[in-house]
């Protein structure tokens, strides 16, 4: 009973993925507003009502992407940052973590820079509460690492790190063809560094 128990919490988490990537791609390209439940599910390979047994609407779906996003960088973040006494390193480390994402989760940051405002309140505030702790994890490195600049300089450093990164969905192609991801990372290792500790 337990082995069957087990696949099927197993066969659900799937379907969850595979609906939450398929909901990701769709956003990505055509926006939040431009996308039926039930293209949703034919996409993920399921009736429309089927995602009912998953989310209980399209805006539950939006919410998951956004606040599954949001939680697993803080949670890599943390392991990361924890893993590591020297703050270089940990600053290192971080950086390739972000820019992990990034490359892997394109549609995710596309859905996040347009669909964010289209969240209701609870699941705007949860997504915001979770990005600031993950600024402030950034924040506390970047403090071991320069201790003689303001935690504000330091913030507003942070930010611009993750928009720099988080370019990579809307400028990582070069005439319609995006270079080989070991190019885009190197590059953006290398200017992320720069521009938190120069």
């Amino acid at each position: 009973m337990t082995e069957t128990l087990t696949e099927r919490g197993r066969a659900k988490a799937d379907r969850r993925a595979a609906l939450l990537a398929a909901a990701a791609r769709l956003f990505a390209d055509r926006g939040y507003a431009g996308v039926t439940l039930e293209e949703l599910g034919q996409a993920a390979g399921v009736s429309g009502p089927a995602v009912y047994r998953h989310f209980p609407g399209k805006a539950a779906v939006l919410a998951a992407i956004l606040a599954d996003a949001s939680r697993g960088l803080l949670d890599g973040g943390r392991r990361t940052a924890h893993e590591i006494a020297d703050p270089s390193a940990a600053l290192h480390a971080l950086i390739r973590f972000h820019v992990d994402f990034a490359l892997a989760n394109a549609d995710v940051i596309r859905v996040q820079d347009r669909d964010l405002d289209s969240l209701d309140g609870t699941d705007t505030h949860e997504v915001r509460r979770l990005q600031r702790e993950y600024v402030e994890l950034w924040v506390d490195v970047l403090t071991r690492l320069r201790p003689d600049r303001a935690e504000s300089e330091l913030r507003i450093r942070a930010h611009a790190a993750f928009g720099l990164i988080n370019s990579t969905p809307h400028s990582a192609r070069i005439h319609g063809r995006r270079p080989a991801d070991r190019v885009v990372r190197s590059i953006l290792e290398d200017m992320a560094w720069s521009s938190l500790t120069s």
